[in-house]
């Protein structure tokens, strides 16, 4: 059985901010989420950000202090990427690479890990540095779980050339996600296309009992450090 079947319990250019074209390569419709499920993810949702912004605000405090030693930079990494109905939204990070004036990676091209630095890494392989989307959560751009945002410009690339990828963006992106969890980083168009198959698989079967064992899996990772790049 495949990590995906049991988390799911089954076998500044303007032009730019605007949601992406719907004409794009898609699937069959997917399945509405019950209001019941979609109200009460909403609510968790914000009770989860507020109780995790104090554990936020320490973290941020010690990455001052460490910082200057072993991460030298700015303290967080705001990169616009697609949320629900494939609109743009700005995701914070903790910093974990070097700053670089280069121009920005493309979708096919590996990650820059030359770049990552020695406290970035353990952030990268803990999550702990995507505690600063719990912001982004409470916002109303992201929710606790569902598929992981990518970067816009990579996004809209993935839209136009991989199926499905669009019909991800039907629900909010998630701080982690069952893609995330059963597979890891996703690298390249092949990756891509794999993660999107996943996403849908989630959507498809989305509840609190696929939520709750995803979360479960993530605690697991924060530990283990699978799939961090």
């Amino acid at each position: 059985m495949s990590d995906e079947s049991r988390f799911l319990g089954i076998v500044q250019d303007r032009s730019a901010e605007r949601s992406v074209p719907l004409h794009r390569p898609h699937i069959a419709r997917l399945p509405e989420p019950t209001r019941y499920f979609a109200v009460s993810k909403r609510l968790f949702d914000i009770l989860v950000a507020l109780a995790s912004a104090p554990a936020v605000v320490l973290i941020a405090l010690a990455l001052v202090v460490a910082n200057p030693v072993w991460n030298r930079g700015p303290l967080l990494f705001a990169q616009k990427r697609m949320g629900r109905n494939c609109k743009p939204f700005t995701a914070y990070k903790f910093r974990t690479m070097a700053p670089c004036e280069r121009a920005p990676r493309g979708p096919d091209d590996p990650v820059e890990t030359h770049r990552i630095t020695r406290l970035g890494n353990w952030l990268r392989k803990t999550r702990i540095d995507e505690f600063p989307q719990f912001f982004n959560v409470f916002r109303g751009d992201m929710s606790l779980v569902g598929p992981r945002p990518d970067q816009w410009d990579h996004a809209r690339h993935y839209v136009a050339t991989v199926p499905g990828y669009r019909d991800r963006h039907r629900v909010r992106p998630g701080i982690t996600g069952l893609a995330q969890v059963a597979h890891g980083y996703a690298e390249g168009l092949d990756a891509t296309a794999a993660k999107a198959r996943v996403d849908l698989a989630y959507i498809r079967k989305a509840n609190w009992g696929t939520d709750l064992r995803i979360i479960l899996g993530t605690i697991r990772v924060m530990f283990t450090g699978f799939g961090a790049r």
